[in-house]
């Protein structure tokens, strides 16, 4: 069984930085790729950034310039650095993997239980 743990999340005022971290376990064939995903209060989940296993990433529009997605597939870990955070991203933050468990399946979405974090001041 895949399991994502997520840390990091809290309160922070406008302006400052929060770091997330998240680590997969359980029987993995391979991993291609991780990301962090954040669902608002009436507001369908949306892609905050991903990292393919190669190395490629991907930014929202609202966040690029100011967080920063790093991973080490090989430990299967990733982090979210965001800096200079705004209220608008007061959220709760999911960390997303594409797993293959079998070289025989492809790959499924795995999530994690989400992180709480709000921007305020």
């Amino acid at each position: 069984q895949v399991q994502l743990v997520e840390s990091g999340g809290g309160l922070v005022q406008p302006s400052g930085s929060l770091r997330l971290s998240c680590a997969v376990s359980g029987s993995i064939f391979s991993i291609n790729a991780m990301g962090w995903y954040r669902q608002a209060p009436g507001k369908e989940r949306e892609l905050v950034a991903t990292v393919a296993s190669g190395g490629n990433t991907d930014y929202a529009d609202s966040v690029k310039g100011r967080f920063t997605i790093s991973a080490n597939i090989a430990q299967k870990t990733v982090q979210l650095q965001m800096n200079s955070l705004k209220a608008e991203d007061t959220a709760v933050y999911y960390c997303n993997a594409a797993v293959k468990i079998s070289y025989r399946r492809g790959a499924s979405d795995y999530w994690g239980q989400g992180t709480q974090v709000t921007v305020s001041s």
